[in-house]
């Protein structure tokens, strides 16, 4: 058997986007595309389903509760993936690059990639001004406190199973992503970034498209990297 790769999509009120997402996921190197339906009010899972990906529920709110319940689903499987995918659901990646983040590990064994959003094409207004400012103190806090160097901490993600099991991962909400990126500095993992394209998203940012959000994912992730050390 072949390298087994699993995708975790967390998803809110994803209608528009979900099946786009799923439809050009490469399924030639995928097995399972676990969508997470963190709370829904619309028809995000059974677009889902209708796409052919496997629906969980998280009613409890949170991008890392969503997160949390694929790896659930995925550790009481039989035959255990060699990589998990993390993507988001809105469209703003391009799921076909999965190919590219999944190539350092099948070749140059590296423990996790993180597709920078920093190093690609990024489509204007696809990020919000906030978010590229708070990218960037993110990525240099965690340069100059554990002497890692990232770009971005883009959701779009390709990781080895057993390396994301003993991470150990807690975060809820908005620090799922830095969470997994301090970590991985404090193990030491070999880590690559590579250069993704990013586009805007379909619908409504439920983090940047509010200043609430903003704020409280700024606060998170600042958070979370001192808590850390």
């Amino acid at each position: 058997m072949g390298i087994i790769v699993d995708v975790i999509i967390p998803v809110y009120n994803e209608e528009d986007s979900i099946g786009k997402v799923i439809s050009e996921i490469p399924d030639t190197i995928v097995r399972n595309v676990v969508v997470c339906n963190n709370g829904s009010k619309d028809r995000t899972a059974s677009v889902a389903e209708s796409h052919g990906a496997i629906v969980v529920h998280q009613p409890e709110k949170g991008y890392g509760n969503a997160c949390l319940k694929g790896m659930d689903y995925i550790t009481n499987l039989e035959i255990k993936p060699d990589i998990i995918v993390f993507l988001d659901g809105d469209y703003s990646d391009y799921p076909s690059e999965m190919v590219d983040l999944v190539k350092p590990i099948v070749t140059e064994n590296v423990d996790m990639v993180i597709g920078s959003r920093a190093l690609g094409e990024m489509q204007s207004g696809a990020m919000m001004p906030q978010q590229i400012f708070g990218n960037w103190l993110a990525t240099t806090l965690i340069r100059i406190i554990y002497s890692y160097e990232f770009t971005d901490l883009g959701p779009f993600r390709a990781i080895k199973y057993p390396v994301l099991m003993d991470m150990q991962m807690e975060d809820k909400t908005f620090g799922w992503t830095v969470e997994m990126q301090v970590k991985a500095a404090k193990m030491k993992l070999k880590t690559t970034e590579v250069a993704v394209r990013y586009r805007k998203r379909i619908g409504k940012s439920k983090v940047s498209g509010t200043i609430k959000g903003t704020i409280l994912a700024g606060h998170k992730i600042l958070w979370t990297i001192f808590k850390l050390i």
